[in-house]
């Protein structure tokens, strides 16, 4: 499986996180606990990656909102493993779009 997207919405004391990725057809079929324990483990890394990436630094602001409800697109850079085992794409689309403020 290959984690495309990550995005977190903080609703009224609920935490939902939307994961979209791409994964083989003979894959866990959905609401098993092998597909659910599966889609765990994606977030779990792509969680960590980002906090990782929060804290090294080089951040970039990428897009901002400019309305009540202010969205805020953050572009973090990949750890160096992660680089490498990614094959080391520079330029744009190289770190993990985040989402924050809906």
């Amino acid at each position: 499986m290959t984690l495309q997207r990550l995005v977190l919405d903080y609703r009224s004391g609920e935490l939902v996180a939307r994961v979209l990725y791409r994964s083989s057809l003979d894959g866990p079929n959905a609401g098993t606990k092998a597909r659910r324990r599966e889609v765990a483990e994606l977030t779990r890394q792509g969680l960590t990656e980002a906090l990782s990436s929060l804290s090294e630094g080089g951040v970039e602001m990428v897009g901002v909102s400019g309305f009540t409800v202010r969205e805020d697109l953050l572009s973090l850079p990949r750890s160096d493993e992660s680089r490498r085992a990614a094959g080391a794409t520079a330029g744009a689309g190289a770190g993990w779009p985040v989402g924050a403020g809906r």
